[in-house]
């Protein structure tokens, strides 16, 4: 998908955080989506994303988790990162290409 403003992100932002907190109820997962949001904002490129996996598997299906699993890195791609100045990576490529 092609990203053309900030607010294309900041849309598909919140509909990813929507599928998010709707996964966490569905998996009945202790955790929220603040939790998610911490992880990703503070990751460090170690187990991140592994440690965001966790909070979904509840033993379900190979198909409903890859579903997890999209959504999720979709977050990763979309909520902000303090390695990156606070942006997401979909923000960064939005000011390359206003560059360019």
């Amino acid at each position: 998908m092609e990203i053309k403003s900030k607010q294309q992100i900041l849309q598909r932002r919140k509909e990813i955080e929507q599928e998010l907190v709707d996964w966490l109820q569905e998996t009945g997962s202790e955790f929220g989506l603040d939790d998610i949001k911490e992880i990703i904002y503070n990751e460090d490129g170690q187990d991140a994303m592994t440690n965001i996996i966790a909070m979904f598997d509840t033993g379900q299906g190979a198909v409903e988790l890859q579903n997890i699993i999209e959504t999720i890195n979709d977050a990763w791609n979309y909520f902000p990162h303090k390695i990156i100045g606070g942006l997401s990576p979909a923000e960064r490529i939005l000011e390359y290409q206003s560059r360019n």
